[in-house]
């Protein structure tokens, strides 16, 4: 992990996907750290009742980030109400699983266009408003999957792997600017989005809040690269760095390639129907 230039703390922070899990937990723990906090989801109703639970300085806006107009309307709309923006956390994501020549072509472009397109989206729509002000802070939320490509979850681990080229070359782009960016990535997180998946070995399955709780450190800190849980960096890098036939080996040890081949998709159906909904434009 590196750390970056210091910088004013940040005060106000919008986050996408909001409503739920990682993006939630991410609320609540700036809220706590005492920064104003603008939450967006696709299911506008649940992040308004979301918003109403965390209190008075949090409020929710319906986003679909597959949408340039929405998301720069969700931008306007949190800086009305919160003040010029100090952070974006570019967190709304899916991960359906299964063989990727089974995957239905709808499925593979709704997982593109949110977890890779609304990440370009947000990021260049943040540097429109950041830039000109020589400030501002863009999270991003990658995946260990962008790293370790564990089988049967191609099209997610395509996407997370693109946000952490994508971020490192926006680092490069704004060097010198003033605007800083963190990759996050995470591993087994204990929300809905693992249910079913089985045990993997040489790592651990943590709570979102520890996800928080390293983006707040982030936006205090400016660290640019983060894993969570920690140890799970050494495991990502030794795997995508080393030479196929090693890795290979390295992940089959691990039971890597089992977490999403061998998952108890009866436990996953509440979060599979969920997906299947929105792919057919119903909302949540």
């Amino acid at each position: 992990m590196t750390a970056g230039t210091s910088s004013a703390p940040v005060r106000a922070v919008a986050i996408t996907g909001g409503a739920r899990g990682i993006g939630l937990a991410t609320a609540q723990a700036c809220l706590a750290a005492g920064m104003k906090v603008v939450i967006g989801d696709v299911d506008g109703a649940a992040c308004a009742a979301v918003a109403a639970e965390l209190g008075g300085l949090a409020v929710g806006l319906p986003l679909d980030v597959r949408s340039a107009e929405q998301f720069e309307e969700f931008l306007d709309l949190a800086e009305d109400a919160i003040g010029p923006l100090d952070a974006l956390v570019n967190n709304a994501g899916i991960g359906p699983i299964g063989r990727f020549a089974d995957e239905d072509p709808a499925v593979t472009q709704r997982v593109l266009d949110i977890n890779l397109g609304g990440v370009l989206t947000g990021t260049r729509l943040a540097l429109h408003r950041f830039l000109p002000r020589g400030r501002g802070h863009i999270v991003n939320l990658a995946s260990s999957a962008g790293q370790i490509a564990p089988a049967g979850g191609a099209t997610y681990a395509a996407t997370k792997h693109g946000v952490v080229g994508f971020t490192r070359a926006i680092r490069a782009e704004t060097k010198g600017t003033g605007v800083r960016t963190t990759i996050v990535m995470p591993g087994l997180i204990r929300t809905d989005m693992i249910a079913g998946f089985a045990k993997a070995r040489g790592t651990r399955v943590v709570g979102p809040d520890l996800v928080a709780a390293a983006i707040v450190d982030a936006l205090r800190t400016g660290r640019q690269e983060v894993f969570v849980p920690r140890e799970l960096g050494a495991i990502a890098r030794l795997i995508a760095g080393t030479p196929p036939a090693i890795s290979d080996r390295l992940k089959r040890a691990l039971r890597i390639d089992s977490v999403m081949t061998e998952a108890d998709m009866t436990a996953r159906t509440d979060y599979s129907d969920r997906l299947t909904n929105t792919v057919k434009g119903i909302r949540p």
